[in-house]
């Protein structure tokens, strides 16, 4: 069975920096298309960062040029580096598959990143 194990979020103040990591275990390679979504309070969990196989890389506007997505393939690990921290990127961070929802793989139990003003 599949699972992705999320790990990095804490507290850190605005202008602050995080490095998110998605370790996922029970496969032999990594997804092709992954991704980092978060979910903030009272809002529906949004896709912020993707990256496929071959390095190539998407993000949300709202996290361009602040955020950047990477993956070892040989440790089945995906890292978000968040640079700049503002306030509103306070939420729960998850890795998954960048797939319709019906084939994501099950959902970690994220990790929390507060970002403080």
């Amino acid at each position: 069975q599949v699972q992705l194990v999320e790990s990095g979020g804490r507290l850190v103040q605005a202008g602050g920096s995080l490095r998110l990591s998605c370790a996922a275990s029970g496969i032999i390679f990594l997804p092709v298309h992954m991704g980092w979504y978060r979910q903030a309070p009272g809002k529906e969990r949004e896709l912020v960062a993707t990256i496929v196989s071959d390095g190539s890389t998407n993000y949300a506007d709202s996290v361009k040029g602040r955020f950047t997505i990477s993956r070892d393939n040989a440790k089945n690990t995906v890292y978000l580096q968040m640079n700049s921290l503002k306030p509103e990127d306070t939420a729960v961070y998850y890795c998954n598959k960048v797939v319709p929802k019906s084939v994501r793989l099950s959902w970690g139990q994220g990790t929390q990143v507060i970002v403080s003003s």
